[in-house]
């Protein structure tokens, strides 16, 4: 692909580490518009290949675990250690108006005014998966600044979420102490991608149960069948405080150590090669259904198809199927 002029200024700018360079790449991949597409594909070509030795680590948790000050302690921390911090904060959306709160930044003052560090809310918009739209894409580009670690948190916690994990080199699942009941309410297909449990408040009167809930918890991980090649102790369940800092130091160690043990192996670049290819699958989907419902006799036919579900006059199945021979006549004739 050829990349015209301002494209190609605005990728230079993002490969120098210019934050409003990065801001206004990832506002061109959020963007609808025809045109902005264009040109994010076009900066996204001449932006390939930068920002390979970035690690993006997704991070999910239950509501009140704590997430955004977490985030903000542990990139407090990693800054200390002379890195660089992005941060994709993803915001829920109205599922009325698409807008979301986007107040991580506010969520997180001390990181946001930190010269190394780079926040960006997005709304999750209709994604799946606790993540915006374009969360691959903005990872990518953050990487390609040149920041060292790229944190992507999710909306929740939950089946879907797990997508996160799909997008990232280590996932991390942030928990509050808590019994049996609350061990038993988080998702399987949660805990099987988890690579780290980080039980967060484990200070004051709460330390004390942090660490049982740490140890319920690493017994739980040793019922999951262990993933192929991952270093002894992994995944691995651990105590934390955004308060104090106490289990960041740990935590961030057993990140570099998981990291160095994946990429020693060549696990890291086939993981990302597979996330590119589910990315384009994804993007493909994408593409493909709005240019389907581009057509006003595809589109007739799909209003058609969902008003006759949503009237009960069809079933879902029948509705798709009527819409599929729409779909075979029209590209018959065309």
């Amino acid at each position: 692909m050829s990349v015209d002029p301002p494209s190609q200024s605005l990728a230079q700018a993002v490969l120098q580490g210019e934050r409003r360079a990065l801001a206004r790449a990832i506002t061109l991949i959020e963007s609808t518009r025809a045109d902005h597409r264009a040109q994010a594909a076009e900066v996204l070509a001449a932006l390939a290949g930068a920002g390979q030795a970035a690690i993006r680590i997704g991070l999910s948790g239950t509501p009140g675990v704590g997430k955004s000050t977490f985030i903000e302690a542990f990139g407090l921390h990693l800054i200390a250690q002379g890195l660089r911090v992005a941060v994709l904060a993803v915001d829920p959306s109205s599922t009325r108006s698409g807008g979301s709160i986007l107040g991580d930044k506010t969520r997180m003052e001390l990181l946001s005014r930190a010269p190394e560090a780079f926040i960006r809310p997005s709304p999750s918009q209709t994604a799946l998966g606790g993540v915006a739209r374009r969360t691959r894409e903005s990872i990518a580009l953050c990487a390609a600044a040149g920041f060292d670690v790229v944190l992507v948190e999710t909306v929740g916690v939950g089946q879907s979420e797990t997508i996160v994990a799909e997008m990232t080199d280590i996932f991390a699942l942030l928990l509050a102490p808590a019994g049996g009941d609350e061990l038993q309410g988080v998702k399987r297909g949660i805990m099987e991608v988890a690579d780290l449990i980080l039980i967060n408040k484990a200070d004051g009167d709460l330390e004390a149960q942090a660490r049982r809930t740490v140890a319920d918890y690493a017994a739980a991980l040793r019922l999951l069948r262990k993933r192929a090649h991952d270093p002894e102790g992994f995944p691995r369940a651990m105590p934390v405080s955004a308060l104090t800092g106490a289990g960041l130091k740990e935590a961030w160690q057993a990140m570099q150590s998981l990291f160095a043990a994946r990429q020693s192996q060549g696990s890291i670049a086939r993981r990302r090669k597979e996330q590119a290819l589910e990315g384009f699958r994804r993007a493909a989907g994408d593409g493909l259904l709005a240019q389907l419902k581009s057509d006003p006799a595809i589109a007739r036919a799909w209003a058609e198809a969902e008003a006759r579900v949503s009237g009960d006059t069809a079933s879902p199945d029948a509705a798709l199927s009527a819409l599929l021979d729409a779909l075979a006549k029209r590209l018959g004739a065309g």
